[in-house]
């Protein structure tokens, strides 16, 4: 059964690398813009076809992929080359792998809500445990969750993300009653030791809420939006951890842990069915994260490459001329030999801890 998990995980990890070339590669080819290759993994090539113009490429090392264009860092007289191509086009082809990537974990979420997950739990207030210290705050039933310190709440897990990141146990409540908005100013989110309805006892703030609505294509739908949401904040509050300086570099993990992250998942379950659900919930997990990440402006990612575009298009607009674009490529080579270093420490990494046991 673990081996199970393993291929699913990387068929799951490789899928992602895939969906998001493809992005970059079906915008590139509606909007004229000749590919030369694309491939899935990087290093050397295993196999592949040409068809047409552009080279189908499966590599040996399941670290990445890409969809070369003709002409990305700078003109070579084709007219169909990428630097040629209008900028709302380049912005465009840009951005399609996060957004496939970013439409594959909401599909995902919808067809996990679908068929093996149940909807999650709302933010609505629907009981108090006993002895519990936010009733007497004017918190009330029928409440519902709205916000913390302004921080929008769509269900009860974002509630429990959004206190956990605070720095205090009070904040600025909001909550929505009888169809309007409700601050409860310097909300004390203390929890105390109390018994729950099915008599487990520990720190609880003694709050019940609603259980999720009947399942519809809209409920469904906008339970996955919410759940995106979700997994993009828990992006961003990693990233502030790391530059924060409250994570580093041991607590970073590459395609290995990832694999190996989704196998424990899979074989600890209850069931195949719960197993195949929570590893198939990683993976839209990890595609929202692969959506994030690819769109930070940071060189050699597309977000790197999308603030290049704007700063140029705007430089041109103002002074008529163009930045040579030989320039960026020099960054964006630069930066990838970076990336590419720090993805292999982190791989030596991985499978150094996994030999240590």
């Amino acid at each position: 059964m673990t081996f199970f998990y393993i291929l699913l995980a990387i068929l799951i990890f490789g899928f992602l690398i895939f969906i998001h070339e493809l992005g970059h590669f079906l915008a590139a080819k509606l909007l004229g813009v000749r590919v030369n290759e694309f491939s899935i993994n990087m290093g050397p090539k295993l196999f592949g076809w040409k068809r047409g113009e552009t080279q189908y490429s499966f590599r040996l090392l399941p670290i990445g992929g890409f969809c070369a264009m003709e002409g990305e860092d700078e003109d070579t007289g084709d007219p169909r080359c990428f630097v040629n191509a209008a900028w709302w086009k380049r912005l465009i082809i840009l951005c399609a792998g996060s957004f496939m990537n970013l439409l594959t974990g909401f599909v995902a979420m919808v067809m996990l809500f679908g068929f093996v997950f149940q909807l999650p739990t709302t933010a609505k207030v629907t009981g108090f445990m006993e002895g519990n210290v936010v009733e007497a705050q004017d918190l009330r039933v029928g409440d519902v969750l709205y916000a913390i310190n302004g921080r929008r709440i769509y269900m009860q897990s974002d509630f429990e993300l959004l206190e956990s990141r605070l720095a205090t146990d009070r904040c600025d409540l909001t909550v929505l009653r009888d169809g309007e908005k409700v601050v409860l100013k310097d909300f004390n989110l203390t929890r105390a030791e109390l018994t729950d309805s099915q008599g487990n006892t520990g720190k609880y703030l003694g709050i019940y809420f609603g259980y999720g609505e009947e399942k519809s294509f809209a409920s469904l739908s906008r339970y996955a939006a919410y759940q995106c949401v979700d997994f993009t904040r828990m992006v961003w509050y990693g990233l502030q951890d790391l530059v924060g300086g409250r994570v580093g570099l041991r607590d970073m993990g590459g395609p290995v842990k990832i694999v190996e992250v989704m196998t424990e998942t899979g074989t600890n379950a209850r069931s195949l069915l719960d197993g195949i659900g929570n590893v198939l919930y990683l993976g839209a997990f990890i595609a929202v994260n692969l959506a994030v990440m690819n769109m930070l402006p940071i060189p050699a990612l597309d977000g790197g490459r999308v603030l290049f575009l704007l700063i140029h298009t705007l430089y041109t607009a103002v002074t008529k001329k163009k930045i040579n674009p030989k320039y960026e490529g020099w960054i964006h080579a630069g930066a990838m030999v970076l990336l590419l270093g720090l993805m292999a420490l982190i791989f030596i990494k991985d499978v150094w801890q996994i030999f240590q046991g």
